[in-house]
């Protein structure tokens, strides 16, 4: 690690840490030959996952717009934020075992819809509404009845 005083590439480490989300290390650091103090950051580089669109088109996966489109499934419903950002989190994960780079956008829902049936079956069919696009009364129905 260079120093950022002198340059030097020998340093020790006097402090680690884990930082407060816990993806990286904090380390206090002191340079053997100016004896100037810094601090640095490890991080493990983690790979995109990209959603593979319907119409073809790829976009990175994006927690946010998943936290989005839960907030809404959930509407007036009570719900805590972190369970939401637990069931993100867990999408992610299984994602990012199951598929190497690249996902389809249908798999994201599939998986998002089988965690959403086991915290709340309303949320459940609202997501699974706008998935499924139903064009008619029966269609959900047929959805409930499979409930």
């Amino acid at each position: 690690m260079l120093c950022p005083y002198c340059k030097s590439k020998e340093s020790r480490v006097l402090d680690s840490r884990s930082t407060s989300d816990g993806r990286s290390t904090r380390r206090r650091r002191q340079c053997l030959k100016c004896s100037g103090r810094f601090t640095t950051y490890e991080a493990v580089e983690s790979i995109p996952i990209l959603v593979m669109k319907k119409d073809g088109s790829r976009q990175r996966f994006d927690r946010d717009k998943l936290v989005d489109r839960l907030i809404i499934a959930f509407g007036k419903r009570r719900v805590d934020l972190n369970i939401l950002k637990n069931v993100v989190c867990e999408v992610e994960n299984e994602l990012a075992s199951v598929f190497a780079e690249e996902v389809p956008s249908n798999k994201i829902a599939e998986i998002t819809m089988k965690k959403l049936k086991k915290i709340d079956i309303v949320a459940y069919i609202r997501f699974a509404s706008v998935y499924y696009e139903f064009s008619s009364v029966e269609e959900f129905m047929n959805e409930l009845k499979k409930l």
